[in-house]
């Protein structure tokens, strides 16, 4: 089991901490099975920058960043040198302990869970 918490930009939404098989999974496709709110206008394949998020621990479990990632990452609003895109961070390891922030997802207009 993998150890994945999401803090989140606005804070009057709680702090989210799960254990769960995460193996080969993104953490787009985790907030789809958590129900957490997090736009994927693209649908998941890194053509866009809706489901921008901040790594904050665990960058050796996910894999690697990759160019066409960056590129979409420059055009997310406040990118960060933690920034990721959610559907591009799959999960590598089991027994992986992550650790994510969500940004205010108020300010991006796009497709919700």
């Amino acid at each position: 089991m993998s150890k994945v918490t999401f803090k989140f930009e606005d804070k009057s939404i709680p702090l989210q901490s799960v254990e769960i098989n995460a193996k080969g999974k993104s953490i787009l496709e985790l907030t789809e099975e958590l129900d957490i709110h997090l736009n994927h206008n693209c649908g998941g394949v890194c053509a866009c920058s809706t489901c921008h998020i901040y790594l904050l621990k665990g960058e050796s479990f996910i894999e690697e960043i990759s160019e066409k990632e960056e590129d979409f990452i420059d055009r997310a609003i406040n990118p960060k040198l933690e920034s990721r895109l959610a559907c591009q961070c799959v999960i590598l390891k089991e027994d992986s302990t992550i650790e994510i922030e969500i940004p205010d997802q108020s300010r991006i207009i796009g497709h919700e869970h």
